[in-house]
């Protein structure tokens, strides 16, 4: 296996010297470790759950380094429901157009307390507490027009009614070259920071990345500094631009490399292209975010979907890429496993301590990353089977790819034919337009020939993944009615990047459909018809060359997973893996 080479990441190194370390870095010079209320209670979270988290939290997990606890999404919705919005909601707020605390789930917010008790709470318990917003101002304060504080300005003069976030309708963005929009992020940051929030996390702000969202963050990056407290600044959702890593890292101390990430194994997969890409912008204080950890209890009580092997491929990757660690399950229901994983002290010890991670090598999804030692002489190699059966089934060797299709309701007709075929395989992929919200429907699609027609949605397919949501027939991912021109069409929702395959039933001879995006986005659709369907693969072999990560000689190596030492080696080192399974090992040279 060939290294793969990063000219960009060594430019960027010597950039990076030459640049004096903001302050800011200091507040977390390694990964943030934590939890975040949204995988388990998406946005209904109570200061009750909040306390039986913290609680949980103290006794499970900070002992192993897990210190930050963030209330996300909705926190001053008093009717907040599930992992939705409603449009036009009452949100509770001061006479600044300031949110606070809805009272009915946060009572001790009452008398203008805010969050301070429960930040005090949470601070007994050696803590730190987080708070989740969103970027702007409230559409509610434009319309009733309140003051900004300390300004002659109102809200109608700052915000930006035309900068809306397209799935939560809570916010207008702020216009943050004015003055006196900066002076309404200094007041919430003001308030903030008398609460004792130690750690925020900004969502609708790191994507597209557009002019008035970087002005935001500037303004953001401002206003912490101005409090003189250490707030660690998360920048969400994904996935930031690759070419906004100088900007970013500036100016906050994490930031999303994805969409909202699940315990789906497509989602994972794609994961391995994102954290290498953000090579070069990973480092003490400036972290590429591979979000959540959905394993345990999630989701309003369902246990992870993700397989044991599949855990170890998260931990392993987000341990050896340096993502922040954030659990997202529920801390009152560990069992061992998920308690394990997570605390791991020899996983935990690669994630805070190594240094020059990176990716060695990628070829058939049998992958290679590597990262030094804290003692400058060892290194930590992670060893990845992302195959899955039929690996063949690839994107390159699609018999159709469309060109880019971008923008709500834009659609491209597809015929193909699938004489011969044993499977049918639909992929949509993202068009790269930086923008993830990559809604897409295969409409009407239908398989024709001797045997008459037969539509697609009336087979069960084989498998079927997606980057958002889940495919779904003739509904949208997020199981809403599929749409299309205003009218209710038949077919099937899904979201990149999404890979459905079907067994071909005999007797028919073409393929068609019309791909549309159904949201903003821009995708490219793609069908593969396989011909000679493969066997269905149950382990591989992955190997490291000691000589591409820069050891010679004889080597001790150390499974970290298992925590015992595997013996002596010379060249090389590898390990028959499952599908979808990991192996994370310290290797120390012997000279």
């Amino acid at each position: 296996m060939r290294p793969i080479l990063t000219s960009l990441a060594v430019s960027l190194s010597f950039w990076a010297a030459a640049q004096a370390e903001p302050e800011f870095h200091s507040w977390a010079e390694t990964p943030p470790m934590g939890w975040n209320s949204w995988d388990i209670f998406g946005t209904t979270v109570t200061e009750k759950q909040t306390r039986e988290q913290a609680d949980a939290m103290a006794e499970h997990l900070l002992p192993a380094g897990y210190d930050v606890l963030t209330v996300d999404i909705q926190w001053y919705e008093p009717n907040a429901r599930g992992h939705v919005y409603q449009p036009g909601a009452e949100l509770t707020m001061d006479e600044y157009g300031r949110l606070t605390p809805a009272l009915n789930r946060f009572p001790s917010a009452a008398d203008g307390k805010g969050f301070k008790p429960l930040a005090d709470y949470v601070h007994s318990k050696g803590l730190k507490f987080g708070i989740h917003i969103m970027r702007g101002i409230p559409r509610q304060a434009v319309e009733r027009d309140t003051p900004v504080k300390g300004t002659q300005s109102s809200a109608k003069d700052i915000g930006l009614t035309n900068s809306t976030c397209p799935w939560n309708p809570d916010m207008y963005g702020v216009d943050a070259t004015k003055k006196d929009g900066q002076a309404y992020y200094d007041s919430i940051f003001e308030l903030y920071a008398s609460w004792g929030v130690d750690y925020i996390k900004v969502d609708d702000i790191a994507r597209p990345y557009d002019e008035v969202q970087k002005a935001e963050i500037e303004a953001i990056r401002k206003a912490i500094d101005k409090t003189g407290r250490p707030i660690v600044l998360s920048l969400s959702p994904g996935a930031t631009p690759v070419s906004a890593g100088p900007h970013v890292m500036e100016h906050a101390n994490l930031w999303r490399i994805t969409d909202d990430f699940w315990d789906r194994w497509g989602l994972l997969e794609a994961m391995f292209e994102r954290v290498d890409a953000w090579t070069p912008y990973r480092g003490p204080g400036h972290w590429p975010d591979a979000d959540m950890l959905p394993i345990g209890v999630i989701a309003f009580g369902r246990p992870t979907q993700f397989t044991r092997d599949e855990q170890y491929t998260m931990m392993s990757l987000w341990s050896i890429a340096r993502s922040p660690l954030i659990f997202g399950g529920d801390m009152t229901k560990l069992d061992d496993f998920t308690k394990e994983v997570l605390t791991n002290p020899e996983m935990l010890e690669v994630n805070q301590t190594s240094s020059k991670n990176r990716q060695v090598s990628r070829e058939n999804n049998l992958i290679v990353w590597t990262a030094d030692a804290a003692d400058g002489k060892d290194k930590y190699v992670a060893l990845f089977n992302a195959q899955s059966s039929g690996e063949n089934l690839d994107f390159a060797n699609a018999d159709y790819a469309s060109p880019v299709i971008a923008g709500n309701g834009q659609s491209q007709e597809v015929s193909v034919s699938v004489v011969g075929g044993e499977r049918l395989v639909l992929f949509v992929r993202d068009g790269g337009d930086g923008f993830d919200y990559d809604h897409a429907a295969w409409v009407d699609p239908l398989l024709s020939g001797p045997g008459g027609e037969l539509r697609l949605t009336e087979l069960e397919w084989v498998s079927a993944t997606s980057g958002w949501g889940a495919p779904r027939v003739n509904r949208t991912c997020e199981d809403r009615p599929l749409m299309v021109g205003g009218r209710e069409v038949g077919g099937i929702g899904t979201h990149s990047e999404s890979v459905i395959v079907y067994d071909l039933p005999e007797g028919y001879e073409t393929f068609t459909a019309r791909g549309v995006v159904t949201n903003r986005g821009s995708v490219v659709f793609g069908v593969l018809v396989d011909r000679a369907a493969d066997a269905p693969l149950d382990e591989g072999e992955v190997t490291v060359d000691f000589a591409d990560i820069g050891i010679s000689g004889k080597v001790k190596v150390r499974d970290l997973w298992a925590r015992e030492d595997l013996g002596t080696f010379e060249g090389s080192f590898g390990r028959v893996l499952p599908v979808h399974g990991a192996g994370l090992y310290r290797v120390t040279p012997l000279r």
